[in-house]
């Protein structure tokens, strides 16, 4: 990504508790148990609502989660740090794969050129498969008793920071950390450039450095020495052209894997459904590599 000028931010951050704590360390609360609070909230709120939109809330939570705790992982001890990382990777994949469903369904039904035209017949089964999805879902979400171990995570990781007897100044690390996510998305973005167009694994990678980069610029943009507007406009633009070629390209697997489910609704249906994937698949990867170029 190209390199902005940086101006100082004359507005005030002293009403931000994060940005008038005097170390890294001390903030680390602050960043955190808002996000916990609401990781919890999206979950008991997933037990009665099974829409496609509160799935979707309690993974975007899962997911800051999981970057605030790889933004303050080189002041945690690594084995603790990697174990919650996986903790929230596990729950947002529980949750997954029930959104899934919906963005295959969505694409398919959505689609103003009728995707489904002469595969009609699989819309019941896609809307079963995901009621079934969504069951497992909601089992293992409750099974996994998220409220406890989302404040146990934080309760450990909370008292390791307040008793180590290192502190480091909030800026000077909120600044090493947002340096080194945006160092490595321009590796990823390097490498997806030179990437062969079927190379999808070079695209993904793009996408989740720069969710990530996005996410630390939230959490600390108050503190940061200057503005980072272009910055988190480009953040965005990658996250929708990337976002969309990953919804294809995860909705064509997910009926690839699971074609006896539509054995019933006909060979051609689903053959229908894939060519239609394919094609778009091929149409987003040429769009996500032309704004590659731009940037």
């Amino acid at each position: 990504m190209k390199r902005e000028s940086h101006k100082a931010d004359p507005r005030s951050s002293d009403s931000d508790p994060p940005a008038a704590a005097p170390s890294a360390q001390a903030a680390f609360a602050s960043y955190a148990a808002p996000l916990v609070d609401e990781a919890i909230e999206h979950t008991n709120a997933v037990r009665e609502d099974a829409s496609p939109e509160a799935l979707h809330k309690l993974r975007v939570s899962l997911r800051r989660l999981r970057s605030l705790w790889w933004a303050f992982a080189p002041l945690l001890e690594k084995g603790e740090s990697t174990r919650q990382r996986a903790l929230y990777q596990f729950l947002a994949t529980a949750a997954g794969k029930t959104r899934d469903w919906d963005i295959l369904i969505e694409l398919l039904t959505s689609d103003d050129r009728g995707a489904l035209g002469a595969a009609a017949d699989l819309a019941p089964k896609l809307q079963g498969a995901r009621g079934g999805a969504m069951a497992t879902s909601r089992e293992t979400l409750s099974n996994a008793e998220v409220k406890h171990l989302l404040r146990e995570a934080l309760s450990s990781a909370s008292k390791e920071l307040n008793t180590s007897h290192e502190r480091m100044p909030l800026r000077k690390f909120a600044t090493q950390r947002v340096a080194t996510s945006e160092n490595s998305l321009k590796k990823r973005m390097k490498r997806a450039r030179r990437a062969k167009r079927s190379n999808y694994a070079a695209f993904h990678n793009v996408r989740k450095a720069g969710k990530k980069l996005r996410y630390l610029l939230e959490f600390f943009g108050p503190v940061l020495s200057g503005g980072r507007k272009r910055t988190l406009k480009r953040l965005k633009q990658i996250q929708k052209r990337f976002g969309a070629l990953n919804d294809v390209v995860a909705s064509e697997m997910l009926l690839h894997e699971n074609r006896a489910l539509f054995d019933g609704a006909g060979t051609g249906d689903t053959d229908a459904a894939l060519q239609w994937l394919k094609k778009e698949r091929k149409r987003r990867m040429r769009a996500a590599a032309g704004l590659l170029r731009k940037l």
